[in-house]
């Protein structure tokens, strides 16, 4: 038997609760998050998804198949053509124009992530770069699907970040956070314990990044 991707979360299982369950998290499912803390998060998950496209750009240069190569140019192409597009208009729905996007400096918590993640893919290879990025692609869609289990959780109207959760919990991010799942397990089922021990590392440094991306965004920090 391989590995597959549920491995690489239990190999820090703590790590993933506390990103999956942040307090961030659970004040935006019940609709009590301070509106300040998610204008921070949206500003800076905007230059998150800069350098994501970025990771993907890099994704098509390790890229050895030309499957490998078309996943990640879809993806480049779904960022820059689409999600970008998308989250300037839910910005300015929140008051933040694409000026004021363009000039934002990046949080630290911003800079450690994003940078871990392109460095990662640059002294390792395609797997390395998908672990990296795994937290975030995988965990929001997972996050959706964990606040609709809970009894906190506030869904319409009453709540002013409903729309943020029907994003991840949407056909269209749910389908690729599965390609993306399928994607990992069929290649963590050839790695040696060795590899996955290796593997898991990138995955484990990873989340504690997004955990730090929450906390910036609850303590609002720069």
């Amino acid at each position: 038997m391989g590995y597959r991707f549920d491995d690489l979360t239990a190999a820090c299982q703590d790590d993933w609760r506390r990103y999956v369950e942040h307090d961030f998290v659970r004040q935006l499912g019940a609709g009590s998050l301070a509106q300040g803390a998610f204008r921070h998060y949206l500003q800076q998950d905007y230059l998150f998804l800069i350098h994501f496209a970025r990771a993907y750009a890099l994704a098509a240069y390790k890229s050895r198949t030309l499957a490998d190569l078309r996943q990640a140019h879809e993806g480049l192409k779904a960022i820059v053509d689409v999600e970008l597009g998308l989250h300037v208009g839910y910005c300015r729905d929140w008051g933040i124009d694409e000026a004021d996007l363009a000039r934002l400096p990046e949080a630290k918590a911003t800079l450690a992530y994003t940078r871990y993640v392109l460095d990662t893919g640059n002294r390792g290879d395609l797997l390395d770069l998908h672990v990296a990025l795994a937290p975030c692609l995988i965990g929001y869609g997972e996050i959706a699907n964990w606040l609709n289990a809970q009894a906190f959780t506030v869904r319409g109207e009453a709540n002013p970040y409903d729309t943020w959760i029907a994003m991840y919990e949407g056909d269209d991010f749910q389908g690729a956070m599965r390609a993306e799942l399928e994607w990992l397990d069929a290649r963590l089922a050839d790695v040696t314990p060795a590899r996955f021990q290796e593997l898991s590392g990138v995955f484990r440094d990873a989340t504690r990044l997004e955990i730090d991306f929450w906390q910036m965004g609850l303590d609002r920090t720069d």
